[in-house]
């Protein structure tokens, strides 16, 4: 699974929830807003767990920090590596 969220807002958003079809960790695989692509560096720290907290009809939902003017794309992997 590949999970993409767009935020086209000028405003950094921490702890924004959104729910995710499978348990597991969601590895950040890209963030426009990094400090590789000249962006400020805000992001998730590499990725983020799921918490069984039911969120957008899913079972399971993950916590994110929305750079502004930003695309990140997330992977799921089963096992928590990468």
């Amino acid at each position: 699974y590949i999970l993409t969220v767009g935020h086209y807002t000028p405003v950094l958003r921490e702890g924004y929830r959104v729910g995710v079809p499978r348990p597991g960790r969601w590895r950040e695989l890209i963030n426009t807003d990094s400090a590789y692509y000249g962006g400020s560096g805000a992001g998730n720290g590499g990725g983020v767990h799921s918490e069984d907290v039911p969120w957008d009809g899913f079972a399971q939902s993950i916590r994110l920090t929305l750079p502004a003017l930003s695309t990140t794309l997330f992977k799921w992997s089963a096992g928590g590596e990468g």
